[in-house]
C-alpha cells in the first residue's frame, strides 16, 4: 500500500472510497514482491500494479467486489498448466494478494490516512496489517513510528498490538518490508496470524565524489533509481548547481571530510569518480570502514592497483579492501558518460539484488531471487567444499 502512497493520500484527501490489493507473499519467479499494491476507487479508476500485468484484470474485479461487500479477501494466483492464457502468472511464479476495502466507515481508514500521509512526505513509518488469520481481523492495521509508539489496532488480544508494534519497529529500523508470524495472543509463536509490515523510509542516499563529466550522467541514473543524490568535490569551480541541476545537493568540501561529517546507513551508495590519489585514499579509507551498501571507485586497472597499494599503506586490511568495487561498473563496453553511468547503475542494482551481471539468455537461475537466499546457497557450497 505504501508504494502508491502519493496517489492514495490524494484519494483520501478527496474522501474517495476504494479497495486496495496488496501482494502479501510470493513464490517462484514472481514479478513483484510483498507490498506491491493496486487500488480501485468507486469510479473504476486504477492505480498501481501487483504483477506487471499478468493478473491485474482479475484483481480489479476482486477490488470492485470488495468495495460492494465491505469484506477483505485473500486470493492466490499462479501459473495454469492447463491453460496458459487463464488468469495466472505465466512466468511460473505464485503470488498471494489481500484485497481490503477502504470505505467511508472502514475501521482502519484513519490509520491508513495517517500512514499514507507520512509516506507521501517521505517520512519514516511502518504499517502492519493482518494478512492471514480470522476473517474479522483481515486488513486491520497498526501504524508504527520509529520510536515504537503506535496507533490503530489489530483487533485481537491486548498483547497483540504491543508485540506487532515491536516487530514492525525492528523492520522499520532496517528499512524492510516483510511478513511476521505471531499467535493471536501476541506471543512470538507463528501459526495463528501473519502480518505484512510495510516500511516507508527516506530514499537511500547516493553520494557521488568528483564533479567530473561522468558525474552528471550518474546523477541522473541515481535519481532514476530513486536515490537522494549528493555531489561532493573540493573544487568550487566544478561543484556548481549549474553543472548538476538534477542533484539534490551539491557540496564543496574535501570528500573525506564531508563523508566523516555526513549521515550514511546500510542503504547508502558511494561512488568515487575522482581517480586522484590525494582525494581517493583518505576518502576510501573512511568509506570502507563505514556501514554502507556499496563503495565503488573509477579508474584504470593500473590506477586500481596503485590505489590498493596506497590503501594498504594507509592501514586498511584485506577484509576492508574486499568491500571496494573497482574499477566501478559492469563490463558493458561503455564509452560515453551515459553508458558509463548505466554500467555503474547496473552494478549497484546487481549488488543490491544479488544479481550476477551475466546475460539472462541461456541462463538457468531464476530471474527474480532473494539475495539472502543466494548468499545462503553460496555459503552452503563453500562449506560443502571445505568439508570435502
Amino acid at each position: 500500500m505504501l508504494d502508491i502512497a502519493d496517489e492514495l493520500n490524494g484519494w483520501l484527501a478527496e474522501e474517495r472510497e476504494f479497495a486496495v490489493a496488496s501482494v502479501v507473499s510470493v513464490g517462484g519467479s514472481a514479478p513483484r514482491g510483498p507490498g506491491a499494491a493496486l487500488a480501485v476507487d468507486r469510479d473504476g479508476t486504477v492505480i498501481g500494479s501487483v504483477s506487471g500485468g499478468c493478473v491485474e484484470g482479475a484483481v480489479y474485479e476482486l477490488c470492485a467486489e470488495a468495495l460492494d461487500s465491505g469484506e477483505s479477501v485473500r486470493r492466490r494466483f499462479g501459473y495454469s498448466d492447463d491453460d496458459a492464457f487463464a488468469v495466472g502468472l505465466t512466468c511460473g511464479g505464485v503470488i498471494d494478494v489481500l484485497v481490503t476495502p477502504v470505505g467511508a466507515d472502514a475501521p482502519s481508514r484513519e490509520v491508513f490516512r495517517a500512514a499514507l500521509s507520512t509516506a507521501a512526505r517521505s517520512g519514516t513509518v511502518a504499517l502492519a496489517r493482518v494478512v492471514r488469520g480470522p476473517s474479522e481481523l483481515l486488513g486491520r492495521a497498526l501504524l508504527v513510528r520509529p520510536d515504537g509508539s503506535y496507533e490503530g489496532g489489530l483487533g485481537g488480544h491486548p498483547e497483540l498490538d504491543r508485540t506487532a508494534a515491536a516487530e514492525a519497529a525492528a523492520l522499520l529500523d532496517a528499512g524492510r518490508t516483510a511478513t511476521v508470524g505471531l499467535s493471536e495472543d501476541g506471543s512470538h509463536c507463528p501459526g495463528g496470524l501473519t502480518l505484512l509490515v510495510e516500511s516507508s523510509v527516506p530514499p537511500p542516499r547516493m553520494i557521488v565524489f568528483g564533479a567530473v563529466d561522468f558525474a552528471s550522467a550518474l546523477v541522473r541514473a541515481g535519481k532514476f533509481l530513486g536515490h537522494h543524490v549528493t555531489v561532493c568535490d573540493a573544487r568550487p569551480v566544478f561543484a556548481t548547481r549549474a553543472r548538476f541541476p538534477e542533484a539534490d545537493e551539491v557540496v564543496v568540501d574535501w570528500p573525506h571530510r564531508y563523508l566523516r561529517q555526513t549521515r550514511t546507513d546500510g542503504r547508502t551508495v558511494l561512488c568515487v569518480l575522482t581517480h586522484d590519489a590525494k582525494f581517493d585514499v583518505p576518502l576510501l579509507t573512511e568509506a570502507l570502514r563505514r556501514p554502507v551498501a556499496f563503495v565503488g571507485a573509477m579508474g584504470s586497472r593500473r590506477t586500481h592497483e596503485d590505489r590498493h597499494r596506497r590503501l594498504r599503506e594507509a592501514g586498511l586490511t584485506e577484509d576492508e579492501l574486499s568491500g571496494l568495487r573497482s574499477p566501478i561498473g559492469l563490463d558493458l563496453g561503455a564509452r560515453t558518460p551515459e553508458e558509463t553511468a548505466l554500467s555503474i547503475a547496473a552494478e549497484i542494482v546487481a549488488a543490491r539484488r544479488g544479481g550476477t551481471g551475466v546475460p539472462l539468455t541461456g541462463g538457468a537461475e531464476p530471474i527474480h531471487r532473494d539475495p539472502a537466499h543466494r548468499a545462503s546457497a553460496e555459503r552452503e557450497v563453500t562449506e560443502t567444499g571445505a568439508a570435502a
